[in-house]
């Protein structure tokens, strides 16, 4: 063997003798690593899901390839994002803890109404969530999780005293006012010798002539008087002028007329007849020439500076309507105007067709915008006259015949509680019993937190039935 070859292999014995020592310290356990290892154990743990490579919302609980052939990224238990409070570490429980914190059943890691009385796994290999004994309470509340009530949207306000508007919308029409209607009617038999310049539709004030009219009762009881007054014998006694000025009233004579022929002593040939009061002419039958019976209407006179709104209220909503509630009226020929007023009368009678009655509404109509037969809507503000004590009309859960909200017990807690609602308007509704001011109840996501609580009652059930069961085996088992 050559010096040259004996140099090669002893370097190649040195060389494997380094290679073994350092192996040799690398196997070795280093007491101020272990927390290091632990730490690299943790973060390379079993995945708990697979999700796409690319960040899209597909996922699997098994390992799986995307569509060109790449794998889906493994999400581990320390990457998961998640709102709900760690869970607990595993732990040996002691003899001391078990006597301080009972287990008692285990239920379906998925929120299946599945428990078991011993620990147990789903079929993909979750282990069943141990419910212990002072959180499954019997008052009837459910307790959720900060996490749960963040993503829930839970929202809770406290009940408080309100005035509840509640707003009976109901159509209708202009009616007039019967007080403020006249007639201009003759009580004797007459003739209209000449008619004014007034038509149907025309506004007249009080005292403005409609028309001349020639009677000859009229004439012959006014000479009458004038025979009485300026007689020198009983000229100047009134009781004996007080009759035939009494027979002229009878007539309709107007006043201004009579007061004329008492200071003229003349006799007219015509009587001039006026309005009786302010208004607009809605009829007119009053021709020249005309002869007119007793009894014959020659105008027809309405003031509808005041007028009356009917409208039809529905039966079922006559229990909140009474005389003196304010109501607000508008115009269809008058878009964006009010016109405010009272009820003053409901009609005593049902329509039988239309299961409606009417309901008459006073306005004020000072500028004439109103107009007979003309359509309106009205709004009756049937709410309650004071305070109530209320909640948003979100936090009712109604069933039919049952009414509940869900009372904030703070600490997470929610407490079912049943309450008889009152009236309803603006979003809210009245509560007569079962709360007091100053109540939070949840206004917000409570059919999630009502679904919560019958998964529980029903995960309850399963749990008593199945403590009964295994009573029951043992009790079999023994002799």
């Amino acid at each position: 063997m050559t010096r040259l070859a004996v140099t090669g292999s002893a370097a190649a014995i040195f060389a494997a003798a380094a290679v073994a020592l350092i192996g040799g310290r690398a196997m070795q356990p280093q007491s101020g690593s272990s927390s290091l290892t632990f730490a690299a154990q943790a973060d390379t743990g079993a995945p708990i899901y697979f999700r796409d490579p690319d960040g899209r919302p597909f996922y699997s609980l098994t390992p799986k390839k995307t569509a060109d052939g790449r794998d889906y990224r493994a999400v581990r238990a320390n990457e998961d994002i998640s709102f709900d409070e760690p869970d607990e570490s595993p732990r040996v429980v002691t003899a001391d803890a078990k006597g301080d914190r009972k287990i008692k059943y285990y239920r379906n890691p998925m929120g299946l109404p599945d428990t078991s009385p011993v620990p147990k796994k789903d079929s993909m290999g979750m282990d069943y969530i141990p419910v212990y004994e002072g959180e499954d309470s019997d008052d009837g509340s459910v307790k959720l999780s900060p996490g749960k009530i963040q993503r829930s949207g839970v929202k809770s306000e406290p009940a408080e005293l309100r005035r509840i508007r509640m707003l009976l919308r109901a159509p209708g029409t202009i009616q007039l006012d019967e007080r403020r209607v006249s007639v201009v009617a003759m009580r004797a038999d007459s003739f209209v010798q000449k008619v004014a310049d007034v038509t149907t539709g025309s506004r007249v004030t009080k005292g403005q002539p409609l028309m001349e009219i020639y009677s000859s009762a009229v004439a012959s009881a006014a000479a009458e008087y004038l025979a009485t007054i300026t007689s020198k014998t009983t000229g100047g006694i009134e009781p004996y002028g007080r009759g035939s000025r009494q027979r002229l009233i009878n007539l309709d004579v107007p006043e201004p007329v009579i007061v004329e022929m008492e200071k003229s002593h003349a006799l007219p040939i015509t009587i001039q007849w006026s309005s009786p009061r302010d208004g607009i002419v809605l009829q007119r039958n009053a021709i020249e020439g005309m002869r007119a019976q007793p009894g014959d209407v020659l105008f027809r006179i309405a003031d509808i500076s005041q007028v009356w709104a009917t409208v039809d209220v529905a039966e079922r909503d006559l229990g909140n309507v009474a005389v003196g509630q304010p109501v607000t009226v508008r115009a269809r020929s008058h878009p964006g105007r009010d016109f405010k007023g009272l009820i003053s009368v409901i009609y005593p009678q049902v329509n039988k067709e239309t299961r409606t009655a009417r309901v008459r509404i006073e306005l004020a109509n000072a500028d004439l915008a109103l107009l007979p037969d003309m359509y309106v809507d009205a709004e009756i503000d049937t709410g309650t006259p004071v305070p109530v004590l209320s909640v948003a009309e979100s936090a009712l859960l109604d069933t039919g015949s049952r009414q509940a909200v869900l009372v904030d017990k703070g600490q997470g807690r929610f407490e079912p509680r049943e309450v008889k609602p009152g009236r309803r308007g603006d979003g809210y509704v009245e509560i007569r019993d079962g709360l007091a001011e100053g109540d939070a109840v949840v206004t917000s996501a409570n059919f999630l937190i009502d679904a919560e609580s019958n998964l529980k009652a029903a995960l309850k059930g399963f749990a008593e039935a199945g403590t009964a069961q295994a009573g029951d085996k043992a009790m079999g088992a023994r002799p």
